[in-house]
């Protein structure tokens, strides 16, 4: 791991951040990178209150979007151990260039997970985007973990006689979008609902998770409540200092009005 250590989150590059990681270490990385596609972090999309979005959202340009994309796949293949997957999430706009870029890469294709969410941004001339791409993929089919009844038993059935385990096995997930109201918050993150299923289909405790782009640590938060070891970076210095409050403290969400009062506590399970 060179200068790094787990359970750290470290303002820097991911590319010079996961160099400094040796070859298959990682067992799990979650991440949602940016875009590409000219997003505006304080625009009231959401009806998100701007005056509380954090500033200083990176956004990646067009042309460089399929370079950036293989740099940073290619040096997660290298730290993923044979037996780890990655769960990478994507918009439809520049899908094609990651799709191509897992391919040339190495990695093989175990899902194409759909997250649908409530509802995405109203539109005159087209239909609505309420949905995710979230590609599940790792370096060795045969050795990736996977635990089926990690989350309801083979046996659970709900009122209606229908199985559990198969239908939260399903790939369109219907989970909703998190709105802090009144709180600090980034421009986007994962919901902590979507982070927690994927760590208990992918992962055991102790398990090392990593998100090369951890926005407002959505990923090392949830990993820490679930007994995960976790490893983050975050290019954009308030961001990453907004995670390493909410991990130092052991908070969920942030008030945006006043720091030092009473916060809601981490549930450690």
């Amino acid at each position: 791991m060179g200068n790094l250590k787990y359970n750290e989150i470290y303002n820097m590059d991911c590319i010079d951040g996961m160099k400094s990681i040796g070859d298959g270490l990682i067992d799990l990385i979650i991440t949602d990178p940016p875009f590409a596609i000219d997003f505006k972090a304080k625009r009231s999309n959401y009806n998100r209150t701007s005056s509380r979005v954090l500033e200083g959202y990176n956004e990646i340009s067009q042309e460089n979007y399929y370079q950036f994309t293989y740099n940073w796949i290619n040096e997660a293949f290298r730290i993923l151990k044979e037996s780890g997957s990655m769960y990478l999430f994507s918009g439809w706009n520049n899908l094609k260039d990651v799709l191509v870029v897992l391919d040339e890469i190495g990695f093989i294709t175990v899902n194409h997970i759909i997250w649908k969410y409530q509802f995405g941004v109203v539109t005159k001339r087209r239909f609505v985007n309420s949905h995710y791409h979230c590609l599940y993929v790792c370096k060795n089919d045969k050795e990736r973990k996977f635990f089926p009844y990690s989350r309801f038993s083979k046996e659970a059935r709900d009122e209606k006689g229908r199985s559990l385990h198969y239908g939260d096995k399903e790939d369109v997930w219907i989970i909703k979008r998190e709105y802090w109201t009144g709180d600090q918050k980034t421009p986007t993150k994962l919901p902590s609902e979507i982070i927690e299923k994927i760590l208990c289909y992918s992962t055991e405790e102790s398990d090392i998770v990593l998100d090369p782009f951890l926005g407002s640590g959505q990923v090392a938060v949830v990993s820490k409540m679930r007994n995960r070891k976790y490893i983050g970076f975050e290019i954009i210095k308030g961001y990453c200092e907004f995670a390493k409050e909410r991990l130092e403290r052991n908070v969920y969400r942030l008030k945006s009005s006043d720091k030092n009062e009473d916060q809601e506590s981490l549930k450690l399970f």
